[in-house]
């Protein structure tokens, strides 16, 4: 009994100890904006962790992003030269500090507007989801989530789409029809709608899935 006892000291002081180590980061969010303003932008790319991301067309032909920033969480956004943006989440913890619950899902969170005519667009996020709606990119998208699901409406590319998920769905729809795309897909533990391999098109249409299904529509204007 006493060693029962004991245990269960030692896993209530355990348990303590660990949400007094979450409760400690504390941190403050900030909400921020980052707009390209006259500058040029051909490309986008993030490539962050744990954030939702959410992608909308711009109605004033910039780039504007919405997101929140702590001393401990922020992002580097850039612009080259060459007009391409990108954005990744950088973090200054310690191992302690990932002990614990995550920021509240409004601080987790990523809108991106950028107008149609886009060169490229590159999302990559872990943890989150992926969703894109009305959008048009002249060359190629492609969409990377590892734990949630991707999601798109209406997505018009004009050389390929490369989709992937993880632990969630891919559903959406593409701009052009059946014969527009070469297809390559590979379903792990899943259902989908599209053909392992489809030969012929223009375009190409590469979806990898695991642990979730596989819905694609082809839209036809």
């Amino acid at each position: 009994m006493k060693k029962i006892l004991a245990a269960l000291t030692a896993c209530t002081l355990l348990a303590a100890l660990l949400a007094a180590v979450g409760c400690s980061g504390g941190e403050t969010f900030e909400a921020k904006r980052y707009s390209s303003g006259e500058d040029s932008v051909k490309s986008v790319s993030v490539d962050v962790t744990d954030r939702e991301v959410e992608i909308i067309t711009s109605t004033d032909g910039q780039v504007h992003i919405d997101y929140s920033e702590s001393e401990q969480e922020f992002y580097s956004i850039r612009l080259s030269e060459d007009g391409d943006l990108t954005m990744t989440l950088e973090t200054d913890k310690d191992w302690t500090d990932f002990i614990g619950t995550k920021p509240a899902a409004q601080y987790r969170k990523i809108t991106l507007a950028v107008p149609s005519g886009l060169s490229d667009l590159t999302i990559k996020t872990t943890n989150e989801a992926i969703g894109v709606s009305t959008l048009t990119v002249q060359n190629a998208v492609l969409l990377d989530c590892n734990g949630g699901s991707v999601e798109f409406a209406q997505l018009g590319v004009g050389r390929s789409l490369d989709v992937t998920a993880k632990n969630g769905n891919i559903t959406g729809s593409v701009l052009g029809g059946w014969d527009d795309f070469s297809i390559a897909c590979e379903i792990k533990k899943g259902e989908s709608n599209l053909p392992e391999r489809k030969e012929g098109g223009e375009k190409s249409l590469t979806v990898n899935c695991n642990n979730g299904d596989i819905d694609i529509r082809f839209i036809t204007e």
